[in-house]
């Protein structure tokens, strides 16, 4: 597996409950080669949280979708974007679809 860079892996949040992970990363893969993408899921529900997490292969490439996503209207819903900070653990009603 390659290495991750610091800064590759963007925090997305706002999402509408309806975006599935082929959304996801079709509304991202425009910028380049995605290495992983997630949508965290309530665990009892089994429905999206509204926000997952798009790893980009490259930081640049990670960067010019910050730039042109954040703020943007995706599905009637104001997004926003950032570098996803380090890893915490989660918690026990969490899970992410990859």
């Amino acid at each position: 597996m390659a290495k991750r860079l610091i800064g590759s892996q963007l925090f997305v949040s706002r999402l509408s409950f309806y975006t599935t992970l082929k959304d996801l990363k079709r509304l991202f893969s425009p910028f380049g080669a995605i290495t992983e993408a997630r949508l965290v899921v309530d665990s009892r529900t089994q429905r999206p949280k509204g926000f997952g997490f798009v790893t980009f292969e490259s930081d640049v490439d990670a960067q010019n979708a910050l730039k042109a996503m954040n703020g943007k209207i995706v599905d009637g819903r104001l997004i926003f974007v950032e570098v996803a900070k380090t890893q915490t653990p989660r918690d026990d009603d969490d899970k992410t679809l990859r």
